[in-house]
């Protein structure tokens, strides 16, 4: 996990922060076009030859790769959430390789009914998937902010294996930052329906967690 953790600061510094700066110093500044990848017109400004298929290719590969994450990260999640009485047990069966074959094929199942949704209401479910998410993945990094906080603080700084830079302020930054994010959508008109459909979705899920702690609380009394 330390290794993983070093190698995402790495990463991330050099396909987003280290790509942007190259945008930035390679086009004007008023060069943005509707539509139109920056990457596509870099690659037009340094005269590389058929800038449109490779980056085609590009996004192709990354929306696989998207899509692999995603599977991964739903099929695995639900047996998760199986293995801690929160699914169906279902979920739980493993082929003989030990792979969830259950979740995946629901997970996969899932996938391609919202394909077929988007297919039949082609200006409403994107959407509506789009606007519900908009704020949600700011939600899951201020949770996990507010975690490492509370969590480093309660391990003593001698045993901890991964060490960060200028903690606690970097991580109090972090959430004030996240924070303020949240404000600016509620406050902008534009994305305020992101933040509104966002907070539904955080709040449905809140719930469904409750009524599943409320029952196996239940059937706990029960059985004892």
């Amino acid at each position: 996990i330390a290794h993983a953790t070093r190698s995402v600061v790495m990463r991330l510094g050099v396909f987003y922060v280290l790509a942007l700066f190259l945008l930035t110093v390679i086009l004007p500044w008023n060069s943005y076009q509707l539509g139109a990848s920056p990457f596509v017109g870099a690659f037009k400004m340094m005269g590389i030859p058929g800038a449109d298929h490779i980056m085609n290719a590009v996004v192709l590969t990354a929306v696989l790769s998207c899509l692999n994450s995603g599977i991964y990260t739903a099929s695995r999640m639900l047996f998760v959430l199986a293995e801690r009485r929160q699914a169906p047990a279902r979920f739980t069966a493993l082929s003989g390789n030990g792979v969830p074959i259950t979740a995946i094929l629901v997970s996969s199942i899932g996938g391609f009914l919202c394909v077929v949704a988007a297919y039949v209401w082609p200006k409403t479910v994107f959407m509506f998937l789009l606007n519900s998410s908009g704020a949600v993945i700011l939600f899951v990094y201020l949770i996990i902010a507010m975690s490492q906080l509370v969590l480093r603080l309660r391990e003593p700084q001698k045993t901890r294996l991964v060490k960060m830079w200028l903690f606690p302020w970097l991580t109090l930054a972090t959430i004030a930052a996240l924070v303020a994010l949240l404000v600016q959508m509620g406050a902008n008109p534009d994305t305020a329906s992101q933040l509104h459909l966002s907070l539904l979705a955080f709040g449905v899920s809140v719930v469904m967690y409750g009524v599943t702690r409320f029952a196996q609380r239940r059937v706990a009394r029960v059985a004892t």
